[in-house]
């Protein structure tokens, strides 16, 4: 069982002093409606959905784009702004499929909304029906069950975000939303458990402060062949470490920037300036881990391992009508989240790389290398994009799903 009282202040308030140096940007819409895009001066380029999480609680990692694309005004809501999944696909190299894999999304509160708006994003890009009725949609709470927890405006915008993305990277995959009935890890901790009981793909993108009893709760995520991914925050590295991305027995993601280019790839990334990176104060360090960049900045685990976009003004198109408009840009590591937790699910190899991120680090050639960019003034790996592992991206991000 979770205990408030096994966190440490100290996280706690590493997490609030990040959320308020970059409070001139962002606003925090936890429980309400956000306000609704503007064009004026006045108007935050970005808002968080989630507020910063209290001791015991968890923030979901989406990042909305007030200004779409960065453009002085948002766009109507019957047009998409942001990547679409034709873009997304061809970043990162992901092969046509019809795997019937299903990926479990984990979330708190409810989308009243969820599966019709997820039906408007599909159809706009082409992307066949994933419905209740056909089987490709399920929605449960954390029990499994279809009593729903309250809904919440900003735990919405994830959800839908989140499967949104998983429809970007795989139509034909199968879809399970398990809707925790508040945002504390007890709960959300329950709908992992429902989730691992269900799938083998289960996608988090949401993040709390390290906590001294944390490692008892590793065991949520100790299964083997199931992968669990986790956002490693959207405070830079000012804000420590983010758990459960700090287990030793998940899939930590980290965020970039993402750009359309004439190179070859047709792409350029470099690490986004708020995607989390941390080094664990309890987790030890895996024996994967055991690499240079890795061990000249942290003594234990380190977070990320992996990365994807991240960066909100280059943002992905999402579709989201409780409380909103419609059309929506957002972006965030949870953006990135369900995007790595999609092609692993692509790959198919759960049953051989589940149980921790341990195959990425014995494929770093299948990833798109990311050397360049920062997330804070640390010195070194922890906060400077490089050859080979960093904090900002990992290993980088996929190039097809070799490593995965």
């Amino acid at each position: 069982m979770f205990r408030r009282r096994r966190f440490l202040v100290a996280a706690f308030m590493g997490v609030v002093t990040a959320a308020l140096l970059s409070a001139a940007i962002f606003v925090g819409t936890v429980g309400a409606a956000p306000r609704a895009p503007s064009a004026s001066a006045a108007a935050p380029a970005f808002s968080r959905s989630c507020e910063v999480a209290a001791p015991g609680f968890a923030a979901c990692q989406a990042i909305r784009n007030n200004h779409a694309r960065g453009l002085a005004a948002a766009p109507a809501a019957s047009t998409p702004g942001g990547l679409n999944p034709a873009d997304l696909r061809s970043a990162y190299k992901t092969p046509s499929t019809t795997t019937t894999a299903t990926v479990a999304i984990v979330d708190a509160f409810n989308d009243p909304n969820a599966e019709s708006d997820l039906g408007v994003y599909r159809a706009q890009f082409g992307l066949p029906a994933c419905t209740t009725a056909n089987g490709c949609f399920k929605k449960v709470n954390q029990t499994g069950g279809s009593t729903f927890p309250s809904s919440n405006t900003g735990w919405a915008e994830e959800i839908s975000l989140d499967i949104d993305m998983v429809s970007a990277l795989c139509s034909t995959c199968h879809i399970l939303l398990v809707e925790a009935s508040s945002s504390s890890f007890a709960n959300l901790l329950a709908a992992d458990d429902y989730a691992a009981a269900h799938a083998s793909y289960i996608s988090n993108s949401w993040s709390g402060g390290e906590f001294s009893g944390e490692t008892t709760d590793d065991s949520h995520f100790n299964k083997a062949g199931k992968v669990f991914t986790f956002a490693s925050g959207d405070s830079g590295h000012a804000a420590g470490a983010q758990y459960p991305a700090t287990s030793r027995f998940v899939v930590a993601v980290g965020g970039t920037h993402l750009a359309r280019s004439t190179n070859t790839r047709g792409w350029t990334e470099s690490a986004w300036s708020s995607a989390g990176s941390g080094c664990s104060s309890f987790e030890t360090r895996p024996t994967w881990q055991n690499i240079s960049n890795i061990t000249s900045v942290c003594a234990r685990r380190a977070e990320a391992d992996i990365s994807a976009i991240g960066d909100p003004a280059t943002g992905v198109s999402v579709y989201d009508t409780f409380n909103e408009s419609g059309w929506l840009v957002f972006g965030g590591t949870s953006v990135a989240t369900p995007i790595i937790a999609t092609v692993y699910a692509v790959a198919g190899n759960a049953s051989t790389v589940g149980g921790n991120a341990s195959f990425l680090y014995s494929h770093t050639g299948s990833f798109f290398d990311v050397t360049t960019g920062s997330n804070g003034t640390c010195s070194g790996t922890m906060c400077h994009a490089a050859a080979g592992w960093d904090g900002p991206t990992g290993l980088g991000t996929p190039n097809g799903t070799g490593g995965f």
